[in-house]
């Protein structure tokens, strides 16, 4: 049993503290939402008044937070977790945040004795619920192996991306492509439906063949196919168009730093960009086809 607090219980962070608890490990969580806390509280963790007091005692701390402001207030500001966590422990940061900032709270948490990793996750909520998501981590490799067990806890796929930082770096990666595999996709089925051909038929056809990818054969933008899918439960989240546009923001201010060519990555971001503007910003991101019907 590890002693381990948990800082942000939302959509993710709640089942993943969930699943940790279930696992016999001694969790003491905060969120803003007393309702998220009450939740975790009977299913056995202890409830903390504030962040800080998350970490007294603790072993390993999670954290997963909206955006990088966040994760720096929470861990560096004022009564932050650097200046209240014993040293030696181990920071595991969950959040999608921008690289340099997760390299930045990194850097200074080893200067105080800490070991850290950013480990952003991919997978959506049911992932998260399911105990499958993917780990993509960045830091010291004595401190992936320590962090280990405990992803392994929450998810399914856990990869060491090398560095500090290289965890987000390969999350905006993943899901720059991502999202604009979804355009493809969504457009497609839609110049199909125009040209009179069956969505089944073309997923049968297409599934099988070159244009086969996860956003057909997993999270299939039209009604149909995939059961699963959104696009079965009226697009609803999951994975809002909101949380991807972040994501597509990120990876944008990324490359610009690194003066990377990603001309359809910025595309992508403008098409989620207008999802959001006409104020269906919950709408499932696999909505996108509704966008390109002028339904939006």
């Amino acid at each position: 049993m590890t002693a381990i607090g948990f800082i942000g219980l939302g959509n993710m962070g709640g089942p993943m503290a969930l699943n940790l608890v279930k696992a016999g490990h001694e969790l003491t969580v905060f969120d803003l939402s007393k309702e998220a806390v009450d939740t975790l509280v009977t299913a056995g963790a202890k409830a903390a008044t504030k962040a800080g007091d998350a970490v007294k005692g603790a072993e390993v701390v999670v954290t997963m937070l909206p955006a990088g402001p966040h994760v720096e207030s929470v861990y560096l500001g004022e009564g932050g977790l650097l200046s209240k966590a014993a040293k030696g422990t181990l920071f595991i940061d969950s959040s999608t945040i921008d690289v340099p900032t997760a390299r930045k709270v990194i850097g200074l948490a080893r200067e105080a004795g800490m070991e850290m990793v950013d480990a952003p996750v991919s997978g959506g909520v049911g992932g998260a619920q399911a105990g499958t998501l993917t780990f993509m981590v960045g830091g010291e490799k004595a401190a992936f192996d320590q962090a280990k067990p405990l992803l392994d806890i929450m998810g399914k796929n856990v990869f060491h991306a090398g560095a500090a930082g290289n965890g987000q770096v390969a999350k905006v990666c993943n899901n720059m492509l991502l999202g604009i595999s979804m355009i493809g996709t969504s457009e497609a089925f839609l110049l199909a439906e125009k040209l009179g051909l069956d969505a089944q038929t073309l997923f049968d056809i297409s599934s099988t063949a070159s244009g086969q990818c996860w956003s057909m054969t997993s999270y299939c933008p039209v009604p149909g196919p995939v059961p699963a899918s959104p696009a079965n439960n009226d697009y609803k989240p999951g994975f809002t168009a909101a949380m991807m546009l972040k994501d597509l923001r990120l990876a944008q201010d990324a490359a610009q730093s690194a003066h990377a060519a990603t001309p359809l990555g910025a595309m992508a971001a403008s098409l989620y960009a207008m999802v959001e503007a006409s104020g269906q910003d919950s709408i499932d991101f696999s909505g996108i086809i509704k966008l390109l019907r002028g339904e939006l």
